[in-house]
């Protein structure tokens, strides 16, 4: 029996979302849990699974097509079943219909027709943004002959400029032609992103401390680990993230200052630890919030940390965890790529964020006239000066340090 796959809904704002890939084509065949199409919304970006064993039988929307949320997608189901019913709207035919115009009009469809030709064909067959759409809408340009240089050939403003400055009639024509660079619109989580941290700089005042502490306790613990995964006496592998997030959430209880939101004429302080992990995704920098991390022990905090960020990069975290509102504190670490001192910026409306530096050995007496090299793990710590002063905010990366020194295992 066929069934229908459905634009799911992604928070309760949410009313569209934009497919940006298609990982299946009609007729292909999907298993239960296979990847169907990619999709973003204005918060985030997400990937849908199939439902059901069977056949792609039928795709009713193309890579950026514009979807209403709890509209069908597409249908599997088995050889020769119908699909009509499940058509959306008057959306029925529509891709037979362009083909035929494709078949029976070419002399209409070429550069410098009218602008009805390309407005005989349905708009889900023409890749295009909405700026350079009425743009070219506006010149009398026919966009349906052109070749989009956007993502998946979506047609942008610059091709249409291009069209209009008589440079090219499309970028094809350009291909190998010693083009200096190619422009491309950004996705919805760039702009997300962008807009993001360009207030967070704005409307704030940020400041940055910087401090280091002596990690041969992590380290040691590390190995403990290893040793026990390799023989079988530990289940969890618990990373250095995982026990320096371990030692922020106690950090956290002694300053709950930090544990804040700043809401303008207001501060907002939390009685639970919802720790912000900044993950790093195909999509782009997302933030999910483990709830209520203060009341875990450290290999349920592994877990949980490890489970948001492979939704994350899955695509299917839910939409509700990555609101900036979602988290008390947040975690940015960049030790994995060397990075050795940054300035992590804030996810308004929290008052502060912590970036975990990777680790260096530096020279250090260790008593007797003896000095060796100690391992020390790099901490960054970016404040909202309207919510915590100088003083506060010092101490409290002080204590994170000495959560990271006196860590056992």
């Amino acid at each position: 029996m066929a069934i229908p796959v459905i634009m799911p809904k992604q928070g309760q704002s949410v009313e569209t979302c934009i497919i940006t890939r298609w990982f299946k084509s009609r007729g292909d065949k999907v298993s239960s849990g296979d990847l169907l199409f990619s999709y973003e919304t204005d918060k985030a970006a997400f990937e849908l699974e199939s439902p059901a064993d069977g056949i792609l039988l039928e795709t009713f929307f193309d890579d950026g097509a514009e979807v209403p949320v709890l509209v069908n997608v597409a249908v599997i189901g088995q050889p020769g079943e119908s699909t009509a019913e499940f058509v959306p709207g008057e959306k029925a035919g529509k891709k037979e219909n362009a083909q035929q115009v494709l078949k029976n009009e070419p002399e209409a469809i070429k550069a410098g027709s009218s602008i009805s030709a390309a407005a005989s064909l349905p708009d889900s067959m023409i890749k295009i943004s909405p700026r350079a759409k009425k743009l070219a809408e506006s010149k009398g340009i026919n966009y349906a002959i052109i070749i989009g240089s956007g993502p998946n050939g979506r047609i942008v403003v610059s091709d249409i400029e291009a069209v209009l400055e008589g440079s090219a009639s499309s970028p094809a024509t350009n291909a190998g032609a010693g083009v200096e660079f190619s422009e491309q619109p950004l996705s919805n989580v760039r702009k997300l992103i962008a807009k993001a941290m360009h207030s967070s700089l704005q409307s704030s005042a940020q400041l940055t401390h910087h401090m280091s502490a002596d990690v041969r306790g992590l380290l040691q613990a590390r190995q403990t680990i290893k040793k026990g995964l390799a023989s079988g006496t530990e289940k969890q592998d618990i990373t250095l993230n995982d026990m320096v997030c371990w030692c922020v959430i106690r950090a956290l209880r002694k300053f709950p200052e930090a544990n804040s939101h700043f809401l303008g004429d207001t501060i907002k302080t939390f009685n639970r630890v919802h720790l912000g992990m900044a993950v790093d995704t195909p999509r782009g920098l997302m933030v999910p919030a483990l709830k209520n991390a203060d009341g875990m022990n450290l290999p349920q905090l592994s877990k949980e940390l490890k489970q948001i960020a492979e939704s994350c990069r899955k695509g299917n975290i839910n939409p509700e965890l990555i609101q900036s509102t979602a988290a008390s504190f947040t975690v940015s670490n960049l030790g994995n790529y060397g990075v050795e001192m940054f300035t992590p910026v804030i996810n308004l409306p929290q008052a502060a964020i912590l970036g975990v530096c990777t680790i260096i050995n530096r020279p250090v007496d260790l008593g007797n006239s003896t000095y060796g090299f100690v391992p020390y793990i790099g901490l960054s710590l970016t404040y909202d000066h309207r919510a915590i002063d100088g003083g506060p905010a010092t101490l409290f990366l002080k204590e994170i340090k000495e959560q990271i020194e006196k860590f056992s295992y």
